[in-house]
């Protein structure tokens, strides 16, 4: 008679290598990606900022367009979508590593505001960008005359307020719920989150529609990336 055997149990030393080798391709594909936002965004950011700004003179307007605009401001629109793409796959590779390491990450609340803020912050900077460059569109891409001073400084106002009042903020609640997560799941060491706190803290408090601004977001992708290339979280989930 043959006494029935259980089936032997997978090794744990197998699962968790499993775990880390799962870890750490995330997390090349968030530093990759990562970086690749950064290189984009920055030049989109100073492409678009060749645009007058919302202090320049109806004359500085008028002789801006009149001439044609510039070509690269053009350049710097069609780059906002290919950075939008690249933050959205940053986000989710990066979520996806940090529920790799840590399982029960889904049922804390900062980890859809992380998903809602990232959403939020692309959407906002397309319908930002859309509207500072509409005008450089129309003398790039139509025979019609330059729209007057008066509607250019609107429509730019107009893009200014998504970016540098909402966008700014989006970017910031995504700093925020990152670095919460992140430390949770032991990816980023300690003064790189009170770094990350920091300046996420600049950007929710932030007033100024310089564009500088802008690359504190960029500058901070691109330091969580390098740490997610360098360190490569792997091994088993905590």
């Amino acid at each position: 008679m043959r006494v029935p055997t259980r089936p032997p149990r997978p090794s744990t030393t197998v699962q968790d290598h499993g775990a880390g080798g799962l870890a750490a391709a995330h997390a090349r594909t968030a530093g990759w990606s990562g970086i690749a936002f950064t290189l984009l965004l920055v030049t989109a950011v100073l492409l678009l900022s060749r645009v007058p700004g919302l202090a320049a003179s109806d004359a500085e307007f008028t002789d801006f367009y009149a001439g044609g605009g510039d070509e690269m401001v053009a350049v710097g629109l069609y780059l906002v979508p290919f950075a939008g793409i690249a933050a959205l796959w940053h986000m989710i590779a990066t979520r996806t590593l940090l529920q790799v390491r840590r399982p029960g990450s889904w049922a804390d609340a900062t980890h859809w505001l992380h998903l809602a803020a990232c959403v939020l912050f692309v959407a906002l900077l397309f319908a930002g960008a859309a509207a500072s460059g509409a005008a450089a569109l129309v003398v790039q891409l139509s025979d019609d005359p330059p729209l007057t001073p008066d509607v250019t400084r609107g429509l730019t106002a107009a893009g200014y307020t998504l970016v540098f009042v909402y966008a700014v903020r989006a970017a910031g609640m995504y700093m925020l719920t990152t670095t919460g997560l992140a430390r949770a799941a032991g990816v980023v060491p300690r003064p790189a989150a009170l770094i990350s706190y920091a300046l996420a803290a600049v950007l929710l408090a932030s007033t100024t529609f310089h564009p500088a601004i802008l690359l504190v977001f960029p500058a901070w992708v691109l330091l969580m990336s390098v740490l997610l290339l360098v360190r490569r979280p792997a091994g088993a989930p905590s």
